[in-house]
């Protein structure tokens, strides 16, 4: 068992949470929500443009070198 948590009396034994527990995350708990789904919007909203600008790239300015002449075996 960790260290601290048999003996808290946020939990009981079947480390179900307490009703203690419950009211002391209450006041907490839209505002957590809240920056939690701030957060997770800012994360998307990234990725979703990241993924726009760069599938709008040609790359036909990127020179591709020719292929290797492989050396004719005997």
């Amino acid at each position: 068992m960790a260290s601290g948590f048999g003996s808290s009396s946020y939990y009981d034994r079947r480390f179900r949470q307490s009703p203690a527990l419950i009211r002391a995350r209450r006041p907490y708990l839209f505002k957590n929500a809240l920056v939690g789904s701030a957060v997770a919007s800012f994360a998307i909203g990234v990725y979703i443009y990241t993924i726009n600008v760069i599938g709008q790239d040609e790359f036909d300015d990127v020179k591709v070198p020719a292929a290797p002449s492989q050396p004719e075996k005997k």
